[in-house]
């Protein structure tokens, strides 16, 4: 190994890897060879460096571990009330879903049933006078006998006893 370069060894494989025969070798050939010297150095320094850089311990600051716990905590509370108004819905969609087709249902019977149900209580009922006729004045121009206005007010009983 005396006559061939270190740096091939070096290069290969890290300097704290290297066995007792091979760094006494390293050591004869730096004696006799400058180059190789230098590069021996440089391989010391550079495992010096690596072990002093992994023994530092790096502590994050304090404000760096308050924002981050608050960040968690700020998602952990979204995805609970997300969680919260899932469970709500799986528990009361049947009833709101239910009653929103009961009220599709009356809007459709009110304002399509009653044309049909008009004229069916006019005719129905025997009183001249319906909230409607009053209103919209349909019977303008007619005018009731005397007879008739009493049996709209007192009804047939009370005529038949006359």
């Amino acid at each position: 190994m005396r006559d061939e370069h270190i740096k091939r060894l070096l290069d290969e494989a890290p300097l704290a890897s290297l066995g007792q025969a091979e760094l006494a070798a390293v050591r004869a050939h730096v004696e006799t060879c400058a180059e190789c010297g230098r590069a021996f150095e440089a391989a010391q320094v550079s495992s010096l460096l690596l072990k002093t850089r992994t023994q530092e311990a790096f502590e994050p600051s304090p404000f760096f571990q308050t924002r981050v716990l608050a960040a968690l905590r700020e998602r952990r509370a979204a995805e609970e009330e997300r969680w919260t108004l899932t469970r709500l819905w799986k528990s009361a969609g049947l009833l709101v879903s239910s009653m929103a087709a009961t009220v599709a249902a009356l809007a459709v019977f009110t304002f399509v049933a009653p044309a049909e149900t008009t004229v069916v209580q006019e005719v129905a009922s025997g009183n001249a006078y319906t909230a409607e006729s009053v209103i919209f004045d349909d019977a303008g121009d007619e005018q009731m006998t005397y007879d008739q206005v009493l049996t709209s007010l007192y009804g047939a009983d009370d005529e038949a006893e006359r």
